[in-house]
C-alpha cells in the first residue's frame, strides 16, 4: 500500500515540475523551419502538410502506449477475478 502511495506522489511531482518548468525549444532544423515560413507566406499548403506529419507521428506513440495499457488491463482483471474466491464456496 505505501509504494502505492509513492508512486502516486512521483507521478504528481513529475507533472508538476514538467507544467512549471516550461522552456521554449526548436525543435525544427534551419532548413526545415525556413521551408515551413516561406511556404506558408506564398500561399502553398506544404506547411499544412509538415504539421500534418508532425501530428501523425506525435500520435502513434500515444497510440501504442494506450493499446499496451488495454492488454494489460485485460490480463490484469482476468487475473485478478479467477483468484478471488466467494466466502460462501466451500
Amino acid at each position: 500500500m505505501k509504494s502505492k502511495y509513492l508512486f502516486v506522489i512521483a507521478v504528481c511531482m513529475t507533472v508538476l515540475v514538467s507544467v512549471f518548468f516550461v522552456t521554449e525549444v526548436s525543435a525544427q532544423c534551419a532548413m526545415c523551419s525556413l521551408n515551413a515560413e516561406n511556404s506558408a507566406t506564398n500561399g502553398n499548403t506544404q506547411g499544412k502538410g509538415l504539421n500534418d506529419g508532425i501530428l501523425f507521428l506525435l500520435a502513434i506513440p500515444y497510440l501504442i502506449a494506450v493499446g499496451i495499457g488495454i492488454l494489460w488491463y485485460k490480463k490484469y482483471r482476468k487475473n485478478h477475478s479467477a483468484k478471488q474466491v466467494s466466502p460462501f464456496e466451500k
